[in-house]
């Protein structure tokens, strides 16, 4: 019998799709997120809780018995993609999937209470890392003095509607606190994604109650944020190629399709082959975080590829959309910051193609 995954996406997955893209037309269109860009609240609150409350998909990582759904980081993936192709300002990734990896490695009735308060999506959670730091890479940790923790962390990602901030501190613990505390100040940083929009936490004797050890549940929550990330740049890069494919049968010069141009043709086609490689590798990671297997390899793997092809499938939907392209009541300046802010987020693609190479002992001069 062959061990080889089966990376195809199962009947469930597809229906999860189609529930999760219904849900998504209906409330987050392109018109209704640039507006609340404009906005003093990024943040959709109201479809969060459609996607929480309503569908229980902040739960599909957390076991049964704390309330969750107990699925895959395959289910997960489908979300996430979808979640990408719609720039939706939500904090899924952060909440669901970052902050609840990190609670699972901890164990305890503390972490148990707080994943079961995740998995009803009516408690939003955030890992108190910065957003670039790669699985492995340096973290940095505040400082904790009888239960109280002082410091400042930056490039904190929907640290702005997080209930309850999961920080590293130096004396090796993870430690829960409340961001509603009087010692909590979460301040708006300038993003360029602004639909994930980070910020900077300055705890100041801020209580904190310890989780667990820190260490292994970051390199965790990390290690699943960027294999998952991968699904969502594949959300962001097959949405850009399907729209340009769109416009250009649309669109016309000297009286003929602009898609009909061989030169656009050659363009539109290496770039689906690049989006169905994508593909391939997110899958890839999903199902090696789903099942154990390969993570150490599948997940650099996946990375260091989608980070590049989203950025060139966002450039590409931009100079092919032309004029209309550059406007602002366009999404496509959307996706192409998700893309741009994504490339960084947990670790660039040289980071993770130096993991792989530390794997084969081929280090950098």
């Amino acid at each position: 019998m062959s061990t080889d995954p089966d990376l195809l996406y199962s009947e469930e997955e597809e229906a999860l799709r189609a529930a999760v893209r219904d849900l998504l037309t209906d409330h987050c269109d392109a018109a209704g997120v640039i507006a609340r860009m404009e906005s003093d609240a990024p943040h959709d609150l109201a479809l969060w809780k459609s996607l929480t409350e309503g569908m229980g998909l902040a739960g599909l990582l957390v076991p049964e018995e704390l309330g969750g759904q107990g699925a895959t980081h395959r289910e997960v993936a489908v979300v996430l993609e979808e979640l990408g192709r719609a720039v939706a300002p939500v904090p899924y990734l952060t909440s669901a999937v970052v902050a609840t990896e990190a609670l699972l490695a901890c164990g305890g009735e503390e972490a148990a209470g707080l994943l079961t308060r995740l998995a009803s999506g009516r408690t939003v959670g955030a890992l108190a890392v910065g957003l670039h730091t790669a699985p492995g890479g340096a973290v940095k940790a505040v400082r904790q003095d009888d239960g109280r923790l002082h410091g400042e962390l930056t490039s904190i990602a929907d640290a702005a509607v997080a209930d309850v901030l999961l920080v590293p501190a130096e004396d090796g613990g993870l430690y829960a606190v409340d961001t509603s505390d009087a010692a909590v100040t979460v301040a708006a940083q300038v993003p360029l994604d602004l639909t994930r929009p980070p910020a900077k936490v300055v705890l100041d004797g801020a209580p904190g109650r310890r989780l667990g050890d820190a260490e292994p549940a970051v390199r965790r929550a990390l290690r699943a944020g960027a294999g998952l990330l991968a699904s969502e740049q594949l959300g962001v890069a097959d949405w850009a190629l399907t729209e340009t494919v769109r416009y250009l049968k649309e669109r016309k010069q000297f009286n003929r399709p602009v898609g009909g141009f061989q030169a656009l043709k050659h363009r539109l086609a290496q770039l689906w082959l690049e989006v169905v490689s994508l593909r391939a590798a997110a899958r890839g990671a999903a199902d090696a975080l789903a099942t154990g297997r390969d993570v150490d390899v599948a997940v650099p793997v996946a990375q260091a590829y989608a980070a590049p092809v989203a950025v060139r499938a966002t450039e590409e939907a931009l100079q092919l959309h032309g004029g209309i392209g550059m406007t602002w009541e366009h999404p496509v300046h959307l996706h192409l910051k998700r893309a741009k802010a994504d490339s960084i987020a947990y670790g660039t693609a040289g980071a993770h193609r130096e993991a792989l190479a530390e794997l084969v002992d081929l280090r950098a001069p």
